[in-house]
């Protein structure tokens, strides 16, 4: 037959398997925090390559025709796969000149480029 002491030694007493707990709710809270901004990291990286895209299919189209040209054309061209849905391409000076900027979403809804 055991002593008494060795079955209270046995196991782990409520107040340990507490302690495990919280510690583990404080660890898994610091690491929701740490990464509740990676997401927007990531929205920022998406626009700036988005915006870096188009205009590097604006540079080639110009050494291809000798002007620039709206987001059609680079589509129709093959310099873009698809039209930008975060930016667009504002021509001027007789398509010798270009401007990539945000585009322009419906009533109620953001660009998720604006705040970049």
């Amino acid at each position: 037959m055991r002593t008494r002491n060795e079955t209270a030694e046995a196991g782990f007493t409520l107040i340990e398997l507490l302690v495990v707990i919280v510690i583990l709710g404080i660890l898994s809270a610091i690491v929701v925090f740490s990464v509740r901004g990676i997401n927007d990291k990531g929205q920022g990286s998406a626009c700036k390559t988005d915006k870096s895209t188009v205009q590097t299919a604006e540079e080639a189209y110009f050494a291809t025709k000798q002007e620039y040209g709206d987001m059609g054309e680079l589509v129709t061209g093959g310099f873009l796969s698809s039209p930008s849905l975060w930016h667009k391409v504002t021509l001027g000076n007789g398509d010798k000149t270009y401007v990539v900027e945000l585009a322009d979403f419906p009533a109620g809804q953001t660009n998720p480029c604006s705040g970049v």
